[in-house]
């Protein structure tokens, strides 16, 4: 009889222990320092790359053994099978990303009012500029690049952006247009039949297709087409996700250093040129109380439920902010108006940050978690050529952004670093900034060019969707 029983493998494989792992690893890696730059609370994305990578592979062998009996066996289902090839469920993905933006959104509020007054349209652009950027930059790399498939390219764009939207929206368009194209099979190019036959052979039991024996495609293809069509576009943004948080945190990072401004002298300006807008603007100042659980819970619902309305808009269906955008405009919101009858929303800014940082540390490191094995494993096979192009994609958008806006709309670093990361969609970019400029201010440049490149995501998305395929 054992009266101590120590499943040493479920351990490794267990959640909790993988999350609490990485976050300190993950934040032991980001004081070091390389010169006089480190990645801080970043260096858990970093350290959950590389875990996620082995953790998976291993899950992978001990599941594909099929031995039920074996130690580690039914962790190793629940990421196989439960989790849907996540090594952390994605409640707590969304739990510890809801915290973080609330945060964030709380603690820029009280600057909002005068940023969308000073610089809205500014903002607009931006969002618009950034996403069409990189929408250009993808359907150039359908034609630059040969043999790369255009569905799963498409995917690249909503990955290297980091859009959950433009990602549903990307799944609807390709399902779509990948039905009209097995229906009219007959009527394509030459060129667009072989893609539909490069994508229709991914499925095993059709290879071998040629255009000189295919005129028509069966029931049973045009549904196997659809259905690799749209599992190419979610390959493409998983193999592209990681790539496009990466290249944010690296630009927000390093664009000071590469172009030559002092962060500290960005920090004085803006905090100079925010005073004397309160001054003119005559802001009403609203007191900073304890931190209340209360007034956190209701601001995390109240931005949910935005987040959780669709709307209408015609031609590209029905959009919504999702749990992100909903929540960092719902405390932005909240945060601006500050009080409601007794329930105050300027809390204590310390207590906030606290929360911003270990929802943020959460988070960067789930992130690296679920996606390690698809990133490295890119990495070291064909998806690399996909790798690239996110890194080409996300570059190519972060540099118009940044060009325009420091340059053609003189905007300071500190509103500038975040409005890049909105233009981006990118959460896990705005941490970045925030940790790199040593403020919550960037924020406010977020959450102010956020909605409209979301907006972007979505339209642009569904153009290239139905441009013709290169």
């Amino acid at each position: 009889m054992e009266f101590i029983k120590f499943d040493f493998i479920g351990l490794m494989l267990n959640p909790f222990i993988l999350m609490f792992v990485t976050v300190g690893l993950g934040l032991l890696f980001g004081k070091v320092r390389f010169g006089k730059f480190s990645f801080g609370t970043s260096g858990g994305l970093f350290v959950g790359l590389l875990m996620g990578w082995a953790v998976y592979g291993f899950a992978q062998k001990i599941y594909e053994a099929g031995d039920s009996a074996a130690a580690g066996f039914k962790a190793a289902t629940q990421i196989m099978v439960g989790n849907g090839g996540k090594i952390i469920n994605t409640y707590f993905f969304s739990a510890a990303l809801i915290i973080f933006v609330a945060c964030v959104g709380l603690l820029a509020a009280k600057d909002m009012g005068i940023v969308l007054k000073k610089y809205g349209a500014k903002f607009v652009v931006l969002g618009l500029l950034i996403t069409l950027v990189g929408a250009g930059a993808t359907y150039a790399c359908t034609a630059f690049v040969k043999g790369t498939n255009p569905f799963a390219v498409t995917g690249v764009y909503t990955g290297a952006m980091t859009s959950s939207p433009g990602l549903a929206s990307a799944l609807e368009t390709a399902e779509s247009r990948a039905a009209d194209m097995a229906e009219g099979f007959a009527d394509l190019t030459e060129n667009e039949k072989q893609i539909v036959l490069d994508v229709l052979q991914l499925d095993s039991a059709y290879s071998g297709m040629t255009l000189e024996k295919t005129t028509e495609l069966t029931a049973e293809q045009k549904t196997s087409f659809v259905n690799q069509a749209a599992g190419q576009v979610g390959i493409g943004s998983a193999v592209a996700y990681p790539f496009g948080v990466i290249i944010v945190i690296l630009a927000v990072n390093f664009l000071n250093v590469i172009f030559k401004f002092d962060v500290e002298e960005e920090k004085r300006l803006y905090a100079l040129e925010m005073e004397a807008a309160r001054n003119v603007s005559g802001v009403k100042q609203v007191p900073t109380t304890e931190f209340s659980l209360i007034s956190f819970a209701l601001v995390c619902l109240f931005g949910y439920l935005i987040g959780s309305v669709k709307i209408f808009m015609g031609p590209l269906g029905y959009v919504s902010l999702e749990s992100t955008g909903g929540v960092l405009i719902g405390s932005l919101l909240l945060g601006y108006i500050g009080k409601i009858g007794p329930i105050s929303f300027r809390m204590d800014p310390k207590v906030l940050a606290i929360l911003r940082e270990f929802g943020l540390a959460f988070f960067l490191a789930i992130v690296g978690l679920n996606y390690g094995y698809g990133a490295i494993d890119a990495i070291m096979s064909a998806g690399a050529v996909l790798a690239i192009e996110s890194l080409a994609v996300g570059a190519i958008a972060i540099m118009a952004g940044f060009l325009v806006g420091r340059y053609v709309f003189k905007l300071n670093w500190i509103m500038l670093s975040g409005a890049i990361c909105g233009g981006m969609t990118s959460t896990p970019g705005l941490g970045a900034a925030s940790d790199a400029v040593g403020s919550d201010d960037p924020a406010a440049g977020y959450g102010a060019t956020y909605p409209f490149a979301l907006f972007g995501m979505v339209m642009f998305t569904i153009i290239m969707q139905k441009l013709p395929l290169l």
